[in-house]
């Protein structure tokens, strides 16, 4: 069968696909060749055909900022309807990110401190950018449904990425023989509440403040975020303290990578809305 998938069909698939992913998540064994095979019998579609919208699927589910399964590598150039059809089932399940939260976070607080120290990396730059045609998909998907906005929103994933930050920044520093400053780290937005413009007061070995901000996202690296108008001023008021540590992948393998003033040369700022005062 040629031409577009129906919405039916898209659904069938994007249904099958989060089935794999859940039990991939879980490490539970799974057919993919199995599930495939059944799927043709729904949908009238054949193997290669399912492979390729497995592949596309993925490619939807990296826009959007969700974990997607490593043995479909994404594949773009996909009809709009399949990210409707993502993002219908999405819509269906909103308690999907919570099992992948409590993954990541560990089984117990002895488990989270045996990996306590987290893959720092370097920023996305210009030079490892992907493909133009492949950003500027992800990047309207991402728009389009306000992956910023819902990460912002879900204060579980929020607090999970503090507490793995805060964790990670005591490890380094107890690796370093500074027992002192580790025991001076404050959750600072756990305890006194947002509006600081910071999350974490920790701080580098020479004794100097370290003001984290932490950033949580199930995405990639390239996941866009938001930022306050309140986190901006303390950033421009204390340059060389503030920090702002990305986290993503966080469902699976949680990796990092700090951003420094000037912001603008790592991101690009745009504002998304406004106050409105009467005249």
């Amino acid at each position: 069968m040629a031409g577009d998938w129906s919405d039916e069909q898209n659904d069938a698939i994007v249904a099958d696909y989060f089935a794999m992913l859940g039990d991939d998540i879980a490490e539970r064994p799974y057919s993919k060749a199995e599930h495939n095979r059944l799927l043709q019998a729904v949908i009238n579609r054949p193997r290669g055909s399912i492979e390729y919208k497995h592949q596309n699927i993925s490619a939807v589910l990296k826009g959007l900022g969700e974990d997607w399964i490593s043995g479909y590598k994404p594949a773009f150039n996909f009809q709009a309807s399949l990210v409707d059809a993502v993002v219908r089932w999405l819509n269906r399940h909103p308690d999907w990110l919570a099992p992948a939260t409590r993954m990541a976070m560990g089984s117990s607080p002895s488990a989270l401190r045996e990996e306590a120290m987290l893959w720092i990396g370097p920023p996305p730059t210009h030079s490892n950018a992907p493909l133009p045609d492949e950003l500027e998909q992800m990047t309207l998907i991402a728009r389009k449904y306000d992956v910023a906005e819902r990460d912002a929103r879900n204060r579980a994933l929020g607090r999970a990425g503090e507490e793995r930050v805060l964790a990670h920044e005591r490890a380094s520093l107890l690796a370093a023989g500074r027992t002192d400053l580790a025991e001076r780290i404050r959750w600072v937005s756990h305890v006194d509440g947002d509006g600081a413009g910071y999350d974490i007061l920790s701080f580098d070995t020479n004794g100097s403040d370290r003001l984290i901000e932490v950033k949580t996202t199930n995405g990639w690296e390239r996941t866009p975020f938001h930022i306050t108008r309140n986190e901006l001023a303390l950033a421009s008021e204390r340059r060389e303290d503030w920090r702002l540590v990305r986290l993503w992948n966080f469902a699976r393998e949680p990796k990092a990578f700090e951003l420094r003033q000037p912001l603008e040369a790592h991101v690009s700022l745009m504002a998304t809305n406004f106050q409105a005062s009467l005249l």
